[in-house]
């Protein structure tokens, strides 16, 4: 006599079917947890991905020392370089920066950022002309407020929020669009 899955005594075609169904309803099953597992591990990453960014606060501005408040002179504007570090997730990213000290009384600072508001370029202090010139085309900035006095820049230099702390010039940094009439900081 031949084996087969009906060999033995007693066994029906109906046993034989129910047992492949059964086998055929746990595969279905198994797959779709698989599948299911498969789009967890896999969509919950890349949905976290596409909305952090909503969700991001905006980092807080941190006071920054950039230069002892005696050292400053009157009435001439310092220029300082500094490099600032920001992280992102694993990435610590080094930027230098600029910004321009002033003070009339040895007191009260301005605090001017060191970039043109008219595409990005460094601005340098004329004394010839007591006035902060940009380099690439020629915009004149006034030396107390900052107010254009020639060429394309479309507003004036952009200030930045400064006091005196325990001797130490803070200032907040912060960045603007360029080439644009009104401060839109990025």
């Amino acid at each position: 006599m031949r084996e087969g899955p009906l060999s033995k005594k007693g066994d029906s075609i109906a046993d034989y079917s129910g047992a492949v169904h059964k086998r055929r309803a746990f595969l279905k099953t198994l797959g779709a947890l698989g599948s299911a597992f498969v789009a967890v591990v896999i969509g919950v990453p890349a949905a976290g991905a596409f909305l952090t960014p909503a969700f991001r606060r905006r980092p807080r501005k941190e006071w920054t020392q950039v230069a002892k408040a005696d050292l400053i002179d009157i009435d001439v504007p310092v220029k300082v370089d500094f490099a600032e570090s920001t992280n992102d997730a694993w990435v610590e990213t080094r930027a230098l920066r600029t910004v321009w000290l002033r003070t009339e009384d040895g007191e009260t600072f301005t605090a001017f950022s060191g970039t043109c508001p008219h595409l990005g370029c460094s601005v340098n202090f004329e004394p010839s002309r007591n006035s902060f010139v940009c380099p690439c085309h020629h915009g004149i900035f006034d030396m107390k407020t900052g107010a254009v006095l020639g060429g394309p820049p479309p507003r004036g230099l952009d200030p930045l929020p400064v006091r005196v702390n325990n001797g130490q010039v803070e200032v907040i940094l912060k960045q603007f669009r360029s080439g644009v009439p009104e401060r839109v900081e990025v």
